[in-house]
């Protein structure tokens, strides 16, 4: 499995190649995303081209740019649609999309503070896609041959926020709530249509087990849909939604809470584990 992944050094930022004694450099976040497909076309090279640079040496970050469009479905199973409080709605015609800014990202590995006001986070394992090509009136066909790999994802939900107005925005951004594993290029990875197992654990138990092939809005339809409005870009990412088995629909409900340890395995993707803390009163400057 190919694994690319950000990382920062002296306060820039690269993309790499991940192997199991370090990261082989690839070039900078910018030039990456400038011809995401031509750049992984070379990872092969990296390994007798690219000096290693070991991972105690190096943080490692999403491989995201600051500017990009984090687009989110939500509802997109089923099960899941039937399972929340938004069950007596039924399914929607069109997929419900939501955003994430780009600093609400983190990696595996990194602890997810639970907000003050929040009883405990949700979790909501699932898949990224991210597009290697400008989307403008793209058709499905076009939509899902522009992207260029997919991450395992946990979309990780302040409850409580999400739910004081009709806009999920505030519950969807707090503060590292939403790891990223390495990108894996969509070549290696297939068409989620197959369907690929996505399983969440929580202290090592099976809270969530679902496929791809059970979305309701595929990536290629929703990417469509939103490129007849907004113009993707490179580097602009697609969460595609959770299966059901959301700890806030529980009786009793089941949240997430410092010592926590919450992992999402996405078949073909990998398992990205993150552990919960509480949260500290921080400065302005530190947040």
């Amino acid at each position: 499995m190919t694994r690319v992944v950000g990382l920062r050094q002296h306060g820039a930022v690269s993309v790499g190649v991940l192997r199991s004694d370090g990261v082989r450099v690839l070039t900078s976040l910018e030039e990456f995303w400038q011809a995401p497909s031509c750049w992984l076309s070379r990872v092969g090279e990296a390994d007798s081209s690219r000096a290693l640079v070991p991972t105690a040496e190096v943080e490692l970050v999403p491989p995201v740019l600051p500017g990009a469009r984090v687009l989110c479905i939500g509802l997109n199973y089923l099960k899941h649609v039937a399972e929340g409080s938004y069950a007596g709605d039924g399914v929607p015609k069109h997929p419900t999309i939501f955003a994430r800014w780009t600093s609400s990202l983190s990696v595996g590995g990194q602890a997810i503070p639970v907000p003050p006001d929040e009883d405990g986070l949700d979790w909501e394992g699932e898949v990224v896609a991210y597009i290697g090509e400008t989307l403008v009136d793209a058709s499905p066909e076009e939509a899902l041959a522009a992207v260029v790999g997919y991450s395992t994802f946990n979309d990780v939900t302040a409850r409580r926020a999400q739910k004081l107005t009709s806009q999920w925005i505030l519950g969807k951004n707090a503060d590292h709530s939403g790891p990223l594993g390495p990108i894996v290029p969509a070549g290696e990875v297939g068409d989620l249509r197959d369907g690929l197992e996505v399983v969440t654990r929580v202290n090592g138990e099976v809270v969530q087990q679902g496929r791809t092939d059970e979305m309701v809005y595929t990536v290629g339809d929703t990417l469509s849909l939103v490129s007849r409005t907004i113009t993707l870009r490179p580097g602009d990412l697609l969460a595609t939604g959770t299966p059901s088995g959301v700890g806030y629909t529980r009786t009793p409900p089941w949240l997430l809470n410092a010592g926590d340890v919450v992992e999402v395995e996405v078949e073909s993707l990998g398992t990205l584990t993150n552990a919960i803390v509480r949260h500290e009163a921080r400065r302005p400057e530190e947040r």
